[in-house]
């Protein structure tokens, strides 16, 4: 398979499969929408792995096969010819010189889900966040070129971070039924929100519910300093690689605001924007509106 052949089957995945994402990757020229297409591409097959239906003990062993590839592809070895995702981002690491040992963050990260059912402290929960949020966030940036990377690193870092926490959020039902809580215990307990794997489903309790909402807009307003700073990067790259980021990240943020907004509408089902929102998100992005981080 050539490399136009596998990054068409990269953005093919991205439009099907990352559609919040895919109102920003579109509105890049098109060398950096199909890279980042390719990155988002091997990043899905990496969630997939680790929220897979297989024994714990079969997806930590998928997981760790992945390393190899991601190791190979590092030292920029060939990859894989008859794999698609794996020719399109041996081809974008090459061109764009990204730093693709960040995917072992993110094997790191989905080997916590395989394993791991919750978190202590914010301090567990941040880790894990920079592993699975963060690491894309690095790899966008390489997409886009670092022109201060310690800087810019530190701004896509947190606006990973940001991202996860709004998916937390979005997804405390989902994930507690399959065997997760994100939320950090000292924060559940500092609200009387204890939820831990296994518990009978407090959700449908009106004097739980009500401290839930008190612990959403705790974590809201955390999310919200993540925002913040991770925002600022997009000051520091060219207008299209800041309208993408604006697009994805103000979508994001306008999910955290409907959720803080009604807390109890996330234990009813999974919270989303309308099409048309999105849409106007990714518009008021490629005006650069949001460009120094401003608006909602």
């Amino acid at each position: 398979m050539d490399a136009e052949e596998a990054y068409a089957e990269c953005e093919r995945i991205t439009w099907e499969q990352a559609r919040n994402f895919a109102y920003g990757i579109r509105l890049l020229p098109a060398p950096k929408r199909r890279a980042l297409a390719a990155v988002y591409a091997y990043a899905r097959r990496i969630d997939d792995i680790g929220d897979g239906e297989q024994p714990a003990a079969d997806r930590a062993a998928a997981l760790a096969a992945e390393r190899p590839r991601v190791q190979a592809l590092t030292a920029g070895q060939a990859a894989d010819a008859a794999d698609p995702v794996l020719v399109a981002l041996a081809d974008a690491g090459q061109r764009f010189g990204l730093p693709l040992a960040a995917f072992d963050e993110l094997i790191d990260g989905c080997l916590a889900d395989v394993n791991q059912a919750r978190y202590e402290t914010w301090d567990d929960l941040y880790y894990y966040c920079r592993c699975v949020a963060g690491s894309i966030g690095r790899l966008s940036l390489g997409v886009y070129g670092a022109t201060d990377p310690d800087k810019q690193e530190k701004m896509a870092d947190d606006l990973g971070i940001a991202l996860q926490i709004t998916n937390i959020l979005r997804d405390v039902v989902e994930d507690f039924r399959n065997g997760r809580v994100y939320l950090p215990a000292e924060d559940l307990a500092k609200f009387g929100c204890e939820l831990a794997p296994g518990d009978s489903e407090p959700f449908g309790d009106p004097a739980w519910q009500a401290r839930f909402a008190s612990l959403v807009e705790f974590e809201a307003a955390r999310a919200r300093d993540w925002y913040g700073s991770g925002m600022r990067l997009l000051a520091t790259i060219d207008w299209r690689s800041a309208a993408c980021t604006g697009a994805m990240a103000g979508i994001y943020r306008r999910l955290l605001e409907k959720i803080a907004a009604s807390p109890h509408a996330v234990l009813e089902g999974r919270m989303s924007l309308p099409g048309k929102e999105k849409a106007l998100v990714a518009v008021r992005a490629l005006s650069g509106v949001d460009r120094r981080g401003g608006g909602t």
